[in-house]
């Protein structure tokens, strides 16, 4: 196997700085590894290999002199499309934008550049970001590793895919509907959904908006906890709005070992039923620290109703991502509305409402969340952290029809609707939480299958921490075999 190109990012900073290899080498091997491997895969969907050259070169220079940039010095990387990276296209999938370059770098990008690493491509995503599959009319579609006949998830299917395959040494997502989470799922990696806001957005967004959405943070993507971790340190903070009086500092574990750990676990819902193989993970995980002697809850919840939940992410979901669709777009969802009937309870219906909300009506959903968020901040007294699936099923085959409503999934031999399983991201990410998902190894298709780690508001690094614990005990992390040579 290419040890090295499956290394994670914290092991290739390590390798440069104890000068066992040159950055310059590093970045030759996995253009080498994209070269190769990546038409399959279509995860990296644009370069910029001669100014990465330029930085690698650099960064030996520097090395040279004693003068290493920061924790990530040396290390190649690739960011989701979505993020600017001056000179490249920032394009969401859409065909519109296709000549939009962006002309700065989004603040996330300058950070990790400031730590050392060298971005060297974008990877590929969905339409409008928009999808738990990554194609689009510009770039094409973006195979899963595993088995190229299904989907690497959505909508930083790119992001994982070049993981998975070892054509990149660390990448940085986004997340609104599980776009971190179900990628990292689906591809075998690691994948970190911060608490809402404390990693700044400016630089990922549609051209001319520097207004956060509501629900949606930018993550990492990494081949272990350590990565996650580390990224973090470099990205979250307070954007320069906020400096100087506003400081982030991200509270430590408390605990250090699997037995210190009281946790919940939600391995199943009627809401969003889980196929026996994903539920069979989150059990897995969570008798690992019932065997270890740490509290195990399996009734726990918090205290509302899961349905109402769901109709508050919904609601907010759908309006926060119509305010990212062109305005001929929102015009046909108000001319929808006009005509729906007052006891229309439909699933158009609600997506329609959702989609033009009036303010009082966001409001009223708004502070409809606000109470959800006290209930997981009663919870979490309790409890260090909640064990959830992220997704019903492991990848499953490509579906590109353009009528969503009519795509399915599978689920325990049953056809389930395709949206269906947003649920689960959902039930965090309405609530501002922070989720990490770990990978646990692959299923008996040969597919990856991850587990979700929550915890409250803030407690980020605890949610990354018990990744670490858990694949240090399972070693879930499984290159993609026919890319590992």
């Amino acid at each position: 196997m290419d040890d090295l190109a499956f290394c994670d990012a914290s092991t290739l900073a390590r390798k440069i700085r104890d000068k066992e290899l040159s950055a310059l080498e590093l970045l030759d091997h996995y253009v080498d590894r994209m070269e190769k491997y990546n038409p399959d895969i279509n995860a990296i969907i644009c370069e910029q290999i001669d100014r990465a050259r330029g930085r690698a070169k650099a960064a030996d220079q520097e090395l040279a002199r004693g003068k290493p940039q920061g924790p990530l010095h040396g290390v190649p990387m690739t960011v989701k499309e979505s993020y600017d990276i001056s000179g490249l296209p920032s394009t969401w999938g859409n065909p519109e934008l296709k000549d939009n370059l962006a002309a700065s770098d989004a603040v996330a990008c300058e950070r990790l550049q400031a730590a050392g690493a060298i971005i060297f491509g974008k990877t590929n995503v969905p339409l409008f970001l928009a999808d738990f599959q990554s194609y689009n009319d510009i770039y094409g579609t973006t195979n899963n590793p595993h088995d190229l006949e299904r989907g690497p998830g959505g909508s930083s299917g790119g992001s994982a895919a070049a993981l998975a395959a070892g054509l990149t040494g660390l990448e940085m997502g986004s997340d609104i509907g599980g776009s971190i989470r179900n990628p990292a799922h689906y591809c075998g990696v690691f994948g970190h959904k911060p608490t809402w806001g404390i990693a700044p957005m400016r630089g990922h967004a549609l051209p001319g908006v520097l207004t956060p959405t509501d629900i949606s943070v930018i993550g990492p993507l990494a081949r272990s906890a350590e990565d996650l971790a580390l990224v973090m340190g470099i990205v979250a903070g307070a954007d320069a709005l906020q400096l100087p009086g506003w400081t982030l500092e991200l509270p430590e574990p408390e605990q250090s070992s699997l037995a210190d750990f009281k946790i919940a676990v939600w391995a199943d819902d009627a809401i969003a039923p889980v196929d026996s193989s994903v539920k069979e993970r989150v059990m897995q995980v969570a008798q690992l620290v019932e065997s270890a002697g740490g509290r195990v809850d399996y009734e726990a919840r918090p205290e509302f109703a899961v349905a109402d939940s769901n109709a508050v992410y919904s609601d907010l979901l759908q309006s926060a991502m119509s305010a990212r669709q062109p305005e001929e777009v929102f015009q046909q969802y108000w001319q929808r509305r006009q005509e729906l009937k007052k006891d229309d309870t439909s699933d158009l219906a609600r997506v329609t409402r959702s989609s033009t909300l009036f303010y009082r009506e966001w409001h009223q959903q708004n502070e409809r969340r606000t109470h959800l968020r006290w209930a997981w901040h009663r919870f979490f007294k309790d409890y260090d952290l909640l064990l959830t699936p992220i997704c019903a099923t492991s990848a499953f085959t490509h579906d590109h029809n353009p009528q969503m409503s009519s795509r399915q999934i599978i689920v325990n031999d049953a056809p389930q609707p395709y949206f269906t399983q947003v649920f689960w991201a959902g039930l965090t990410g309405v609530s501002y939480l922070p989720s990490t998902v770990v990978p646990t190894g692959l299923d008996n298709q040969g597919l990856p299958i991850g587990v979700q780690i929550v915890s409250a508001e803030m407690r980020d690094l605890t949610c990354i921490e018990f990744a670490r614990l858990t694949h240090a005990e399972i070693g879930g992390f499984v290159p993609a075999p026919r890319y590992a040579d």
